[in-house]
């Protein structure tokens, strides 16, 4: 019966026969059999050991992805729960929009045109909060407030026809109906508005935010999509390009903040805060193209993320 043998690469008499005889003969096929090991040089049963780079450092992303669920620009589009999601390095489904830059420390969104939700043309490598993981059902209002914070940077995006970059949608606060208020308006589901998109835009990071278009509507109007509108938007005063940023959303009562960089802030206290406080909402964040072209893509790196309540 023969033995199962390995060699042991690092033992120095192996290593100066081989390096002898590959110098002497060279790589013809003739000499190759005529390497010759001794006995005390073989191991039974022992893989060769590569030892690794000790100059190499791998660095993951500060991100915990136990509250988070992520929504793919694939199927209906596909969704990936907690603890699923805690998977994400090893899950075929995910890895080609959905994974880690080891070298930089920065968890990956790439996204292009394909799958998107019910309430939008445009689709989304973006993860959606879950305060209580794997259900949507658990959620905030702005009276119990929440904190958002990142640093982030745009990868690469593609150009449109007249040279300017694509945008895309890089954090948002989400509004959410009750199903007690779902039911009053005769609604088939609990989706609300959007009160917060924060876009990267041609290298400048771009606020919108909705405001009420009647000050005078019921409180029943008031959860129609439709009482609200966009206001004109707000443009931070320095380009962020393709560096790295940091991004903080506050929101208290009546109050929203973003501050970009922990320099620039832009605070939201009015009247459309205060009668924004009937809904729920959820944070998201990752790379939502506002592109349907077949050609358009964005790649987004996030470095850390964290949400507190």
């Amino acid at each position: 019966m023969k033995k199962k043998i390995s060699y042991n690469f690092m033992q120095p008499s192996i290593l100066l026969t081989v390096l002898f005889t590959t110098l002497f003969f060279g790589c013809d096929q003739e000499y190759k059999d005529e390497i010759v090991f001794s006995s005390d040089d073989l191991i039974e049963e022992e893989e060769i050991i590569i030892p690794s780079d000790p100059n190499k450092e791998y660095v993951l992303p500060n991100i915990d992805l136990s509250n988070w669920k992520v929504t793919l620009p694939i199927g209906k589009p596909d969704e990936i729960e907690p603890p699923e999601i805690l998977k994400y390095g090893t899950n075929a489904k995910l890895q080609p929009y959905f994974y880690n830059d080891s070298i930089n420390g920065a968890l990956v969104f790439y996204t292009s045109p394909g799958a998107s939700t019910a309430n939008s043309s445009y689709s989304r490598t973006e993860l959606r909060e879950q305060m209580d993981p794997g259900s949507n059902s658990t959620n905030w209002t702005f009276k119990e407030g929440g904190r958002m914070k990142g640093t982030l940077s745009m990868e690469n995006i593609s150009k449109k026809s007249d040279g300017d970059y694509d945008k895309t949608i890089i954090m948002q606060i989400h509004g959410r109906l009750t199903n007690q208020q779902r039911d009053l308006i005769g609604q088939k589901d609990n989706n609300a508005p959007p009160m917060l998109k924060i876009y990267w835009q041609d290298g400048l990071v771009r606020v919108k935010t909705k405001v009420l278009n009647n000050l005078n509507a019921s409180s029943t109007e008031i959860l129609e999509t439709d009482a609200w509108g966009n206001d004109d938007g707000y443009n931070f005063p320095i380009e962020v390009g393709f560096d790295k940023f940091t991004l903080e959303v506050i929101v208290s009562e009546g109050k929203m903040e973003i501050i970009l960089n922990e320099t620039y802030s832009k605070i939201y206290q009015d009247i459309h805060m205060e009668k924004w406080g009937v809904f729920e909402n959820y944070f998201k964040a990752g790379n939502y193209l506002g592109s349907t072209d077949p050609n358009a893509y964005a790649t987004v790196k996030y470095y850390n993320l964290t949400v507190t309540h």
